[in-house]
């Protein structure tokens, strides 16, 4: 099921809580050429990241997850904030990622088609999904690659201010208002 900008967003609200599924857009078949050295990843599973980011979030009329440098922000969150069992299960993952396409299609995710890549995609958030809820075994890897996916594009420049509108401090700031002009006090509760 391809989805929209506004899913990817409705995507973003999940990762805080909220439940929405599925994948957007089109990425090209073999990755391009890493503009950068991973850290935490080897360069293949770089560039599976590279293609997989820009499958969840691509360009469109706004960057992609790619031009916002999310596969650079999955690199430096396993290095350096993710926990060893958090990154291995991740790594694992990407490897698995690799044999099913193997398995399912002959060679590795990044040189298969769009069209095999989201299938397979599609196959691993069905399979998310349906484990969520059943606190036996390790938790799936592939809600935590599309948290860091949509958490490193909606935190990046790009997509803090052109895919989303970006007010630093909403409303104006009044200061030193004579209390006569505010009136009573109100509480929330």
């Amino acid at each position: 099921m391809l989805l929209s900008r506004r899913d990817a967003i409705r995507g973003l609200t999940f990762t805080f809580g909220v439940a929405a599924t599925g994948f957007a857009g089109r990425a090209m078949a073999a990755a391009p050429a890493l503009g950068w050295t991973p850290t935490a990843l080897t360069p293949d599973q770089a560039r599976l990241v590279d293609v997989v980011a820009e499958l969840i979030i691509p360009k469109t009329d706004t960057p992609g997850a790619r031009e916002a440098g999310v596969p650079q922000f999955v690199d430096r969150a396993l290095a350096d904030y993710y926990n060893k069992a958090q990154a291995d299960r991740l790594r694992a993952g990407l490897a698995r990622m690799d044999a099913d396409a193997r398995a399912a299609h002959g060679d590795v995710f990044v040189a298969l088609t769009p069209e095999q890549q989201i299938e397979l995609l599609n196959g691993y958030d069905r399979e998310a999904a349906a484990a969520q809820g059943h606190t036996a075994g390790e938790p799936h890897f592939f809600p935590l690659l599309e948290d860091l996916v949509t958490v490193g594009y909606f935190t990046s420049e790009p997509g803090a201010t052109v895919a989303l509108s970006y007010d630093p401090v909403p409303g104006a700031y009044h200061g030193c208002v004579p209390l006569a002009e505010l009136g009573r006090g109100w509480a929330t509760r």
